[in-house]
C-alpha cells in the first residue's frame, strides 16, 4: 500500500510538471510581437511626411504648382517652421529644377510637433500637377525626432483618374536609423497616392489623400517582412491630424510568423492604432 501511494504521488507530480511545462511552452510560443508592424507604420508616416514637406517647400516659389498660389498659409497652415529655409535652383539640371528645405543643424520644433534637422533636396522635371512630372526627394543628414532618414522617394504624376482625382506613383527605397542605437529599419514600397480632397483650393488643411500599395523591409530587430494595404490609408492634412494616418488597414507578415493586421481606426485624429495577431488585438502608439 505504501509503495502504491509513492507511485501515485510520483505520477501526479509528473502530471503537474507536464501541465506546467506545457503551459509555459504555450506562453513562450505565443506570438505577441508588434514591433515589425510598428516599424512599418513609422516608415510609412515618416517618408510620406518628407514628401509633404517637400511639396510645401515648393509652394514658396515658381518651381511647383502644388497649390494654386502660395497665399499666406505656409506660415499659418503649413508643416514647416520659422527655422526652415527654402532655396530654389532653376539651373540645377538641364531637365530639372530643385528645391532645398533646410531645417538647420540643430533640432527645430515644427508645426506638427516633431523635431527636425538637416536638409531635404527635391528635384522636379515639371510642375507637380502636370502629367508625367517626376519628383525625386533625397534626405541629406536629415533627422526627425533624432531618427535619421536615408534613401530616395520618387513621385510620378499619373494624371487624373476616372473619379477626376490626381494620382501619383510613389516609390521609396529607404532606411530609418533609430535614435539611441535603437537599430535600423529598412523599407521599400510602391504606392499609389490619390488626392481625394482639397486639390482646387490654396489651403493645406482641407487636403486629404488615399494611399494603396505594398511594401517590404526589415524591422529594427532584424526581422524581414512584407506588407500590403488592404483598405486605403487616409492622410488628413487638417491641423492636429496630419501627423499620422487616420484610417485604413494593412496586413503585415514577418518572416516565419502569422500575418498581422494593423488598423488605424475610422478617422479619429490620434496616435493610436491596433494590431491583430491570431485573433488577439493589441493597442500600439504611433511615433
Amino acid at each position: 500500500m505504501k509503495a502504491q501511494k509513492i507511485i501515485l504521488r510520483g505520477f501526479f507530480f509528473a502530471l503537474v510538471l507536464s501541465l506546467v511545462f506545457t503551459g509555459c511552452k504555450k506562453h513562450e510560443d505565443e506570438d505577441t510581437d508588434t514591433s515589425a508592424s510598428n516599424d512599418n507604420a513609422t516608415s510609412e508616416a515618416y517618408f510620406d511626411d518628407m514628401g509633404n514637406i517637400a511639396n510645401e517647400g515648393a509652394v514658396s516659389g515658381a518651381v511647383s504648382s502644388y497649390k494654386n498660389s502660395p497665399g499666406t498659409e505656409v506660415a499659418t497652415d503649413g508643416l514647416l517652421s520659422s527655422c526652415a529655409t527654402v532655396t530654389f535652383d532653376t539651373l540645377y539640371h538641364a531637365n530639372a529644377d530643385s528645391v532645398t528645405v533646410d531645417f538647420g543643424s540643430s533640432n527645430c520644433l515644427c508645426a506638427d510637433g516633431r523635431y527636425r534637422r538637416g536638409k531635404i533636396l527635391v528635384t522636379y522635371t515639371g510642375r507637380y500637377r502636370d502629367s508625367a512630372t517626376v519628383i525625386t526627394t533625397v534626405p541629406i543628414n536629415y533627422f526627425v525626432n533624432d531618427n535619421q532618414l536615408v534613401g530616395t522617394r520618387t513621385v510620378t504624376n499619373l494624371g487624373h483618374n476616372s473619379a477626376g482625382h490626381l494620382e501619383y506613383s510613389i516609390v521609396v527605397s529607404g532606411q530609418i536609423v533609430l535614435a539611441n542605437s535603437g537599430g535600423t529599419i529598412t523599407w521599400n514600397s510602391t504606392r499609389t497616392r490619390e488626392w481625394t480632397q482639397g486639390e482646387s483650393t490654396i489651403m493645406w488643411s482641407d487636403d486629404q489623400y488615399s494611399i494603396t500599395g505594398s511594401a517590404s523591409g526589415t524591422s529594427a530587430k532584424g526581422v524581414s517582412y512584407t506588407a500590403t494595404i488592404t483598405s486605403p490609408l487616409i492622410r488628413n492634412m487638417a491641423l492636429g491630424c496630419r501627423k499620422h494616418f487616420v484610417q485604413g488597414t494593412f496586413d503585415l507578415t514577418p518572416s516565419g510568423k502569422a500575418t498581422r493586421t494593423v488598423d488605424y481606426g475610422t478617422g479619429a485624429c490620434d496616435n493610436r492604432a491596433t494590431v491583430t495577431i491570431n485573433g488577439q488585438t493589441y493597442n500600439i502608439t504611433l511615433k
